[in-house]
């Protein structure tokens, strides 16, 4: 075999793994908007969901059509003016300038490269967790509130609120916080849990991610989704 034939060969095929890969994030893609679809299509008015990390507002704009109440947590000041301008017509969207976690706190927040040429595409990709490898880590970053996601969901439940379904994609802090969801046992006491995972962006955490599917797996099918993205 020459040279350049291995050459061609070896081209073809990372460009069949990319169409693999491409392929299969269309098909879980799908499957993720399939399964929000049933979700909201169950919601009514008095019911609340919870959009952690709502971004710019999409996802949220959704939840609001159900006519159910929506709580949108989104720390970054950018897409929080974004997400803002969508709540304006929608009274039944609250958002809420501030990062989810397992407790009251400050954190810094960073931001992907590049953010200044193109927010939109980049503010994705922010986060309160140091060593997420598509930030940049070297910059001043922007300090963000944290508030304490179980103590606040159980106010809400103690309320009387019914806390239907909790949408939560939060570039890798959502390790902590489920980790202390599952110890107060909050899974059993709302509705179904949509949760983008980050492992790839934390290898050093892999163990912990088992952990967290091998404790989802626990609770009745559908009530912990760890593949929704």
């Amino acid at each position: 075999m020459t040279a350049q034939l291995e050459e061609d060969n070896a081209k073809m095929r990372k460009r069949i793994k990319r169409m693999r890969r491409k392929i299969l994030r269309e098909r879980i893609t799908k499957h993720s908007e399939g399964f929000l679809d049933g979700i909201i299509a169950m919601l009514r008015p008095g019911d609340l969901v919870v959009d952690c990390g709502a971004n710019v507002g999409e996802v949220t704009r959704k939840l609001a059509a159900s006519g159910a109440d929506v709580v949108s947590f989104e720390p970054d000041p950018w897409a929080f003016s974004q997400l803002q301008a969508v709540a304006a017509d929608l009274p039944n969207v609250t958002p809420i300038n501030a990062a989810v976690g397992a407790e009251d706190s400050e954190l810094m927040l960073f931001r992907a490269d590049g953010f200044d040429d193109d927010p939109k595409a980049a503010s994705v990709s922010s986060t309160i967790v140091p060593g997420k490898k598509n930030v940049d880590q070297a910059g001043t970053g922007t300090l963000v509130k944290v508030i304490d996601f179980p103590a606040w969901l159980e106010a809400q439940m103690a309320e009387g609120r019914n806390v239907a379904m909790i949408k939560i994609d939060i570039e890798g802090a959502e390790l902590d916080l489920l980790e202390a969801m599952f110890a107060r046992d909050l899974p059993a006491r709302v509705g179904p849990m949509l949760v983008e995972t980050h492992e790839k962006q934390f290898p050093a955490e892999r163990h912990r991610f088992e952990a967290l599917r091998e404790k989802a797996a626990s609770y009745p099918a559908g009530r912990v989704n760890l593949d929704w993205i």
